[in-house]
């Protein structure tokens, strides 16, 4: 599997290496341990749980965008192209951008990326998103890391580790792994989930309508029995799919059980946790459907400030695209300069653009008009 560091092998040789392909960070033998991990069961609990969250990531992971390779070589650029729109991701996948969109998606959520450049023969054959529950990263030595693969109880080192690709989230000094964008959630997410879940309580109390029938009646002595019969009845006419008439005799008093009990009001405490969320998360309250902010200035700003997180993104993402471009390069025989050239962010950037290159111009036609009154002059 490793072409990088080759050795002259047999033809049988050849033909069984050819034919084959294998991925180093993928579990072979299913085993019974628990896959908890920590705080990557509890991110991904968080995601399951508060929707906002995930739609937040997914929303970044849209506004990353997509790219294309240019090269000074047309005909290296279109097949270059081409294997990027249709390599193998994973089982069922196809193309680049899904496999940096999962490696975006999982950097996020756990602070962490492991990915695997697949091959087979003299190409390139997939790529693969791997669980980070499945390998380790250590580092054996001063700035270099290893990577190991947990095969039921016992950790094998992967022997190949040129292919497998991995990327950490703002490390803290001295750590391999990266920092989760939901470290520090967990906090809020459990206030806002105990506000929905009284709230839902407080509706099925007082939405699912329950009444106190009280019965006056003088006579003791057939009080019981007048009870069982009222009861009897009220139960009948409640359960009858129909609108039905209650009819009895004596003073009978109707009340709905907390009918005078108000709900507490949820809007201030339920906006206040999603303030957090939406700030940790990055992206402006209007993507989300918030109008929170009503002027357009302020929508401006934090578009410039979402326009800088996307690009932040695309910086961490992009040494890993190299390595994938760099490695087909080499496996085709060829070594020629590339550039990587990503969509724009939003049509209002764009907008935004082409009226600034407009009063540059005119700038610039002004300019020349006076210069040329002060040389007429």
């Amino acid at each position: 599997m490793n072409l990088l560091f080759r050795e002259k092998k047999s033809v049988k040789e050849k033909a069984k290496e050819s034919s084959s392909l294998s991925v180093q960070t993928r579990e072979k033998v299913k085993y019974s341990l628990s896959t908890n991990y920590g705080e990557n069961s509890l991110y991904r609990a968080l995601r399951e749980n508060i929707p906002l969250i995930d739609v937040c990531i997914l929303k970044i992971r849209r506004l990353v965008g997509h790219f294309e390779v240019q090269c000074e070589d047309e005909e290296t650029e279109r097949l270059l192209n081409e294997f990027l729109a249709r390599v193998k991701v994973g089982l069922s996948g196809r193309g680049i951008n899904e496999f940096v969109g999962n490696y975006l998606e999982q950097m996020l959520t756990y602070g962490s990326a492991i990915g695997e450049i697949a091959i087979k023969g003299r190409e390139i054959a997939a790529l693969y998103n791997a669980p980070l529950e499945m390998v380790t990263v250590k580092e054996e030595k001063p700035l270099e890391l290893s990577f190991f693969v947990r095969k039921g109880f016992d950790e094998v080192k992967c022997p190949y580790p040129e292919l497998i690709l991995f990327s950490a989230l703002n490390p803290e000094p001295g750590e391999v792994y990266g920092v989760s964008l939901l470290r520090g959630l967990p906090f809020i997410s459990e206030v806002l989930m105990k506000i929905y879940k009284t709230i839902g309580i407080n509706w099925e109390r007082v939405g699912n309508v329950r009444f106190a029938v009280s019965l006056k009646d003088e006579d003791s002595a057939f009080a019981s029995e007048r009870v069982r019969s009222v009861a009897e009845e009220w139960q009948k006419a409640m359960r009858s799919g129909e609108v039905n008439d209650f009819i009895s005799l004596g003073e009978i008093s109707v009340k709905a059980i907390g009918s005078d009990v108000a709900i507490p009001d949820s809007q201030i405490p339920v906006r206040q946790m999603l303030e957090q969320i939406v700030a940790k998360m990055g992206l402006p309250p209007f993507l989300l459907g918030f109008s929170w902010s009503s002027t357009e200035r302020m929508s401006s700003q934090q578009a410039d400030i979402l326009t800088s997180e996307i690009e932040s993104y695309r910086m961490m993402l992009s040494p890993v695209i190299d390595r994938i471009i760099k490695l087909w390069m080499r496996l085709e025989g060829r070594n020629l300069p590339y550039k990587l050239v990503w969509n724009e962010i939003t049509m209002q950037d764009e907008v935004d653009h082409a009226k600034a290159r407009l009063m540059n111009a005119q700038a610039d036609e002004i300019v020349i008009k006076n210069e040329n009154k002060k040389e007429k002059v």
